[in-house]
């Protein structure tokens, strides 16, 4: 129904900067809230940041000031630019998508998952 497919990730080295974009595909009629999560090895998932279809945005406190997270809502797409990378921020990020989808018979909101894309900040 829909796909998200993600880019960007890849190695880099603390204090230098990524930029990971994710488009979304299928049978949309609308995308409310977009995201970043990330997974650690051995920790939760966690929310990153996250954009509304308005541009509000929200933040977790270890990136605020280093992520900055933007849409193109006519592309259905979602970037993140990070940053003055850390070692902490290592991790696999995941795309995430509020997505209204188009049925057969009407409409019905989902919840839709990137695959994951590595990030690893090692000098």
């Amino acid at each position: 129904q829909v796909q998200l497919v993600e880019s960007g990730g890849g190695l880099v080295q603390p204090g230098g900067s990524l930029k990971l974009s994710c488009a979304a595909s299928g049978s949309i009629f609308s995308i409310n809230a977009m995201g970043w999560y990330r997974q650690a090895p051995g920790k939760q998932r966690e929310l990153v940041a996250a954009i509304t279809s308005g541009g509000s945005t929200n933040y977790a406190d270890s990136v605020k000031g280093r992520f900055t997270i933007s849409r193109d809502n006519a592309k259905n797409t979602v970037s993140l630019q990070m940053n003055s990378l850390k070692p902490e921020d290592a991790a696999v990020y995941y795309c995430n998508a509020d997505v209204r989808v188009i049925m057969g018979w009407g409409l019905k909101d989902l919840t839709y998952w990137g695959q994951g894309t590595q990030v690893t900040v090692s000098s």
